[in-house]
């Protein structure tokens, strides 16, 4: 019980702040008492309302009072810590799940305050006091607490490793150098320390100029960020505000029509109506006359026939007994016609022009530049879906696999008649123009060998400088037999081998970048262009071989 007793009265030696045993005890104006760095620091954070106050019972002091040490309450405290009946800690000093414990501390262990790299030990406040007040411990080197003190014990001498092993790159301790590391470069581990301090002040002002440069990067492209939106409002409500107008002109237009039809069409009506009137009126005199006339011929009267006949007869010769001449009707027919034959140019426009449009979105990229792939799965993520537009296939060409396959046939095909379709070579493109980064691969079989090209749309469709390659709307690898060679603008490059019948094509068209690889277990550069493409590329293949024989095969792969 007496133990008890002890243990409620030094529960009031506790700072109500910091909740420990006090710590250069004083005792301000109201009685209370506190460690004087705990009740300093709460009077600090005060200074600023020029009212000061105390913790517990909130009485304000006015001005603030000056602290002076309670020295009996500190010979009091010292005389506890001496006897070890202190009060228990409170719960958060304990050592919990993640803290480093007191190695002295029996039963529930307290948390460690520091480590020793000496002692190889964790201690509390207590039982660190030795390391603060006896001469022994003076050289011990205290750091923060560490759960990993025995990474510095050597597995194989259970010394302490306060040497370094330069020639293995490894903490060792001194028997270590004397054993399997003798003839070895060993400093101590403090001089080596030293060198990588030095090392690591270099390696953190390269870490803090790359920081500085990427918060400057950071700042650069928010303010891009930024620009890009004001610009892509901009872009979207010019855009909306043109193709609104379009849409009124086609709207006033569509009315203009309208109006024009149905005033040829009250016009037409109402002359029709003003005939049909006439001929009425004329109908109902006939039917008069012929009446009179048929009266006449029944008569037994010879003199009244004979006086009555010639003007009777007068009047029937007068009537204009022609039907009224209409030519063929039309109607308004022509008129669905012009409007139809307008739409179908407004589509060709829209459709020429579209391209264009798409482009100057895609080109648009504030970001930094992506790296070019390395590999095949790098280069697959960029893969792209083509097909063959037939309007562009040489009369030789025959489509198939959905489009995606031409052979070389030894009869012409029945294609109609189309401006885009190549006349002279026997090539075709594809029907989807390509921007942004792209990827694709091509398969080419039989024959005396195939042309794998990107062209513009506008290339030729007929003579020599239709042939891809040669021209400067088209860049080509022509594979003949065992020859390959890039061709543009009529300029030929030899290629080395390994050749392979798979070509992967890779389109990077905003950095102006064009490569073409060879195929196989790995992917081999075959050439690279850079340049700048001003229009879509559409990919396209040519099958070399004689007019009436039949030729090879070219086909877009499928890519998975």
């Amino acid at each position: 019980m007496a133990q008890q007793g002890i243990q409620l009265d030094e529960a009031k030696f506790c700072c109500s702040i910091c909740l420990d045993l006090l710590k250069d005890p004083v005792t301000i104006p109201c009685g209370h008492s506190y460690c004087m760095s705990c009740i300093k620091g709460c009077w600090d954070e005060e200074d600023q309302k020029k009212i000061h106050s105390c913790p517990q019972c909130r009485q304000i002091f006015i001005p603030r009072p000056v602290l002076v040490k309670n020295t009996m309450l500190a010979d009091i405290v010292e005389e506890l810590k001496k006897t070890g009946l202190t009060a228990d800690p409170p719960d958060h000093c304990y050592a919990g799940p993640g803290d480093v414990a007191c190695d002295v501390c029996t039963g529930r262990k307290l948390k460690a305050l520091k480590s020793c790299l000496v002692c190889l030990a964790s201690y509390c406040e207590q039982h660190l006091q030795p390391h603060y007040e006896s001469s022994t411990f003076n050289k011990h080197k205290l750091v923060d607490p560490s759960q990993k003190l025995q990474e510095n014990i050597c597995s194989h001498h259970d010394e302490v490793m306060k040497m370094f092993c330069r020639t293995d790159q490894q903490s060792i301790c001194y028997l270590c150098s004397m054993d399997e590391h003798k003839g070895h470069d060993t400093v101590s581990a403090a001089a080596e320390r030293t060198e990588r301090q030095k090392e690591l002040g270099v390696s953190r002002q390269k870490i803090q100029q790359t920081i500085q440069v990427r918060e400057k990067d950071v700042k650069v492209l928010h303010q891009e960020v930024e620009a890009t939106n004001r610009s892509a409002d901009k872009a979207v409500e010019d855009s909306e505000k043109i193709f609104t107008e379009l849409v009124r002109l086609i709207e006033k237009r569509s009315s203009e029509v309208k109006e024009q039809i149905r005033s040829r069409q009250k016009a037409e009506a109402s002359r029709a109506k003003g005939l049909q009137e006439k001929l009425k009126r004329e109908i109902a005199e006939l039917r008069r006359k012929d009446a009179e006339l048929e009266r006449l011929s029944h008569t037994e009267d010879h003199t009244h026939f004979l006086h009555s006949y010639p003007s009777l007869s007068r009047l029937s010769e007068s009537t204009d007994f022609h039907s009224i001449n209409i030519h063929p009707l039309r109607y308004f027919e022509d008129v669905t016609a012009a409007v139809s034959e307008a739409r179908d140019k407004l589509q060709d426009i829209l459709t020429e022009e579209w391209p264009k449009i798409s482009l100057a979105v895609t080109e648009v990229d504030v970001l930094l530049p992506q790296p070019e792939p390395k590999t095949r799965a790098d280069f697959l993520q960029y893969s792209r879906q083509i097909t063959l537009d037939a309007n562009t296939a040489h009369a030789l060409l025959l489509l198939s696999e959905g489009n995606r396959k031409a052979t070389r046939t030894a009869d012409v095909q029945s294609y109609s008649s189309h401006p885009d379709r190549f006349m002279d070579r026997v090539q075709v493109l594809s029907r989807e123009g390509l921007t942004g980064r792209c990827y694709w691969e091509v398969e080419w079989s039989g024959g005396w060998g195939a042309s794998i090209a990107v062209a513009y749309k506008d290339i030729s469709r007929t003579g020599r400088e239709s042939q891809f390659g040669y021209n400067d709307k088209s860049w080509a690898v022509d594979y003949i037999y065992s020859i390959c060679q890039f061709i543009y603008n009529s300029i030929s490059t030899l290629m080395p081998g390994p050749l392979s019948s798979r070509i992967g094509v890779y389109l990077d068209h905003k950095a102006g970048i064009l490569s073409f690889y060879s195929v196989s277990e790995t992917m081999t550069l075959l050439h690279r262009v850079q340049t700048r493409f001003t229009q879509p590329l559409y990919p396209g293949f040519g099958i070399f071989g004689l007019f009436g024989h039949p030729g090879g095969t070219v086909e877009f792969c499928k890519l998975e």
